[in-house]
């Protein structure tokens, strides 16, 4: 379904804290490539929350102010990070054992597609010229306690990209709880998928149309 929308929309940096804002004290969180490093900046003060990368690294802080960056110290997207008090650096190796082990309670991922029961597809788009960059993603859908999907909710050609089934390769069946979005925040449940946020003025019938699908409201 091919839909555009006047809308306002949530900043990068709005999704970012929304995400931060459910992430519960004392959590150990891989957050993937692209838009969920940007959970890092924005998890809220005071609160403790332990972030693991699948290159090595456990206790990464938020991004390290311009011109005190350090390459020798990055995520898995190979950006800069800052390390807090206790972090660790450990083997490749043992990095993917926490995470095939159940030992991380969330981790945010991007994603290509969702389905309303929470497939996700977010490793290879299956065109032909497309370069299919699977790494962690699969062992983080599975392994992780839960999954959480942050993405902009439209493609650039006005599809929604939560679907009633994929049609890009699955990266795992069943397996996110809840999508961030820049209209709003969805829950995956047995009875539907449940509308927990979404930004002002954009009604549930809007976002029914937007995303071709039935919604639940927050109460249902």
């Amino acid at each position: 379904m091919s839909s555009t929308t006047t809308h306002g929309r949530w900043t990068r940096e709005q999704m970012a804290a929304r995400v931060a804002r459910d992430i519960p004290e004392g959590a150990v969180v891989n957050l993937g490539i692209g838009l969920p490093t940007l959970v890092a900046a924005q998890i809220p003060a005071g609160r403790e929350v332990i972030l693991h990368s699948e290159n090595g690294v456990l206790g990464m802080g938020p991004p390290p102010p311009a011109g005190q960056e350090d390459y020798d110290l990055i995520n898995a997207g190979k950006q800069p990070v800052t390390l807090r008090p206790g972090a660790a650096f450990f083997h490749h190796a043992d990095s993917f054992a926490m995470m095939r082990g159940g030992h991380l309670d969330i981790c945010v991922l991007g994603a290509f597609q969702v389905s309303v029961r929470g497939d996700l597809a977010n490793w290879h788009t299956g065109a032909p010229d497309a370069i299919p960059a699977v790494g962690g993603a699969m062992d983080l859908a599975i392994g992780a306690k839960q999954t959480f999907v942050m993405m902009e909710l439209l493609g650039k050609d006005g599809s929604s990209k939560i679907v009633a089934d994929c049609s890009y390769p699955l990266t795992a069946p069943r397996c996110v709880g809840r999508i961030y979005t820049d209209l709003a925040v969805f829950e995956i449940t047995p009875a539907g998928l449940r509308v927990l946020d979404r930004v002002d003025g954009l009604d549930l019938a809007a976002l029914e149309r937007l995303t071709g699908q039935s919604l639940l409201a927050a109460h249902d």
